[in-house]
C-alpha cells in the first residue's frame, strides 16, 4: 500500500490513456481525466469490506488502471458482478505489466485462463468490456479502437449446463436439517425455507428488510422486491415459509431492519447476516444430508424445478424468479430436456 501511494503522489496527477496503432507504433493520448489517490483506492476498500475477511492490499497499479477500475465497478450494481469483475481487472493489469491495451495482449489475456470453464472466462471477458465501454464513454478511447478492442471472441459453450437441484424428497430433507429448538436452527430454517420456497437469490435474502413482508390481496408477499438489473417483482410467502419466518422473529425479537441475522455462539442476535454466510448456511446443510458442492442458487433452480414439475405455468414461474424473458426461464429449467422420465428410457431394447 505504502508503495502505492508513493507511485501515485510522484506519478502525474491527471490521467493520460494512450494506445498504439499497429501500423506506426505511434502513441495518441485520447484523453486527460481528473484523478485523486482516494477516489482511486475507494474501491479497493469497499471491494475487502464486502468480503468480511480484512482488508487486502492494493496491487501496485498505475492510475490509468485504477481510475479504469473504478469506473467499471461503479457501474455495476451487483455485488457479485463487482467482485467478479475486479478479479478479472486485476488479473488482466497485473497481466498487461505496464503495456498499452491492446487487441494482441487481450487475446493473450484470453489464452491465459485456459483451464478455466467457458463461462469463467467469457464473464473475464465480459468484464473486459465494459472497461472498454467505460473508456469510450467517458470520452478516454475512440470508437475505432473501442470497436477493434472489443472483437476479442467468446468462448464457444457448446450443450445446455442444467446446473443441480434437489428433489422434492431431498428439499424435505435438507430442511430438516436445522436444529428448530435453537435460535440458530429457527434462523437456518427460514434461511432454507425462504430459498427453496421463494426462490430468491443469496444477496437478496440477505438484505431482505422486514419491512417488504407484506399482506397483498388476502396473503402475505415480497412487496417490491429489487433482484438482479434492478428489475422489481413481487413474491408470494408460501404458509408454510411464513410460519417459520413468525418463529424466527419471535424468538430472535426481530420487529424491523434485515430479517436474517447472525447469531453468535453465545446466543446473541446481531444487526444483519452477509450473502457468503447464506452461501455457507446451504453448503453446509447439503453436506449434511449428503450433497457436496450444493449452493444457494441451486435452491433457487429448485424451487423453479418444483414449481414446474408440479404444473406450474411457465409465465407464472417468469415473475417468481424475476426473469426478463421465457427464454431465459426455459433455459434455466432445462425445459428442452427431461432427465427423470428421459425419452431414450423406453427403447425397447
Amino acid at each position: 500500500m505504502a508503495h502505492l501511494l508513493k507511485t501515485l503522489l510522484r506519478d502525474y496527477t491527471r490521467l493520460h490513456i494512450i494506445t498504439h496503432d499497429n501500423a506506426s507504433c505511434r502513441a495518441n493520448v485520447l484523453s486527460v481525466t481528473e484523478i485523486t489517490i482516494s477516489g482511486a483506492l475507494s474501491v479497493y476498500e469497499a471491494d475487502a469490506a464486502g468480503q468480511g475477511s480484512g482488508q487486502r492490499a492494493a496491487p501496485a497499479f498505475t492510475p490509468a488502471q485504477l481510475e479504469l477500475r473504478r469506473m467499471v465497478l461503479e457501474a455495476v450494481v451487483s455485488p457479485h458482478t463487482r467482485r467478479n469483475y475486479g478479479k478479472a481487472l486485476d488479473d488482466l493489469f497485473t497481466l498487461a505489466a505496464g503495456r498499452p491495451l491492446r487487441r494482441a495482449l487481450l487475446m493473450e489475456y484470453r489464452a491465459a485462463m485456459e483451464g478455466l470453464s467457458p463461462s469463467t472466462i467469457n464473464v473475464r471477458l465480459s468484464a473486459v468490456r465494459k472497461m472498454v465501454s467505460e473508456a469510450r464513454k467517458n470520452g478516454m478511447l475512440g470508437a475505432e479502437e473501442a470497436a477493434n478492442l472489443t472483437e476479442v471472441p467468446n468462448i464457444p459453450q457448446k450443450g445446455t449446463r442444467l446446473g443441480n437441484w434437489l428433489t422434492r424428497e431431498q428439499a424435505r430433507e435438507l430442511l430438516a436439517v436445522p436444529d428448530r429448538a435453537t435460535l440458530k436452527g429457527k434462523r437456518d430454517y427460514v434461511l432454507l425455507a425462504m430459498l427453496v420456497g421463494c426462490a430468491l437469490r443469496r444477496e437478496e435474502l440477505a438484505v431482505l428488510d422486514v419491512d417488504t413482508i407484506q399482506l397483498r390481496e388476502g396473503r402475505w408477499v415480497l412487496a417490491d422486491l429489487e433482484g438482479k438489473g434492478r428489475r422489481v417483482r413481487t413474491v408470494a410467502i408460501p404458509a408454510w415459509v411464513k410460519q417459520g419466518i413468525n418463529t424466527w422473529m419471535t424468538a430472535a425479537g426481530v420487529e424491523d431492519g434485515r430479517l436474517l441475522r447472525a447469531v453468535t455462539k453465545g446466543g446473541r442476535v446481531k444487526e444483519s447476516m452477509s450473502g457468503w454466510a447464506v452461501w455457507s448456511v446451504v453448503e453446509q446443510s447439503a453436506k449434511e444430508i449428503g450433497i457436496e458442492r450444493f449452493g444457494a442458487h441451486d435452491l433457487r433452480r429448485t424451487c423453479a424445478k418444483l414449481c414446474r414439475k408440479n404444473g406450474g405455468n411457465i409465465e407464472q414461474i417468469k415473475f417468481l424468479l424475476g426473469h426478463s424473458s421465457i427464454q431465459t426461464t426455459e433455459h434455466y429449467l432445462g425445459s428442452e430436456q427431461e432427465i427423470e422420465i428421459a425419452v431414450n428410457d423406453n427403447l425397447g431394447l
